[in-house]
């Protein structure tokens, strides 16, 4: 059995929220969580976080029903979800001028018999606890982690790089793009957790670990509140699930 738990905040600095998430109220075979951070002028960041999450779900869930259910249909599924959003929002950018390079990450994570299917665009970021370990799923689609790469700055030195929010990726900013999809195992007393950069620019991942596997519930609103305490600069959106 699967439970999840999520919360949203505008922060302490942004007018508005532009993440976005969804998460499966149904207890089906599939069960489907996303986080979207969107960015761009007036209210375009708005607009594509909110469209990606929702295309990605339809898609999936108009789908889900058709495909095998093996491994690479799966993977396959999600992979085109992310590239069909993707067009949704790169289309819609170009209605209005106000709109123009207007962008979104985009994480998906759809657990199906005990794995955990992950798509992954841009900065946001999911990790698996397991046991007492924490382990990041993801890699940011980032300028900074671009150096870290290619051995130029260290993992401690990208914490507090001036270009940290600088992406290389993002959905809905080109024509196409190529999510990361890969498959994990999801176990009994697994827990994810999908975020915004928002919460893991203030919020350290032995902090993650600690509240996380304390209570799932309760940890949504205090990584929150824990971020809005050490200056809530962006939006902050975190998803948790586990594997009950």
């Amino acid at each position: 059995m699967i439970k999840a738990y999520a919360k949203s905040d505008k922060g302490k600095v942004r007018e508005i929220n532009q993440d976005y998430f969804y998460i499966s109220t149904s207890l089906d075979q599939v069960q489907l969580y996303i986080l979207a951070d969107g960015m761009g002028g007036y209210n375009g960041g708005e607009i594509a976080s909110s469209l990606a999450v929702q295309t990605a779900k339809n898609y999936i869930e108009n789908n889900f029903k058709d495909i095998e259910k093996d491994k690479d249909s799966i993977i396959q599924l999600l992979g085109s979800s992310m590239e069909y959003a993707n067009m949704i929002v790169y289309e819609k950018s170009k209605e209005k001028p106000e709109l123009q390079g207007m962008g979104t990450t985009l994480e998906i994570c759809l657990i199906y018999n005990n794995k955990a299917y992950i798509g992954h665009v841009g900065d946001s970021r999911i990790y698996r606890i397991r046991k007492d370990f924490i382990r990041k799923l993801t890699q940011d689609h980032s300028y900074v982690q671009k150096l870290v790469k290619e051995g130029t700055i260290t993992k401690e030195q990208a914490e507090h790089h001036p270009q940290k929010n600088m992406l290389m990726k993002a959905l809905g900013c080109n024509a196409f793009v190529e999510p990361d999809v890969m498959v994990k195992g999801f176990q009994k007393d697994d827990i994810l957790i999908m975020c915004s950069d928002g919460l893991t620019n203030l919020v350290d991942q032995t902090t993650l670990y600690e509240m996380a596997s304390k209570n799932i519930e309760q940890a949504t609103k205090d990584l929150v509140n824990l971020a809005n305490d050490r200056g809530g600069h962006d939006n902050i959106t975190v998803i948790v699930i586990k594997n009950i």
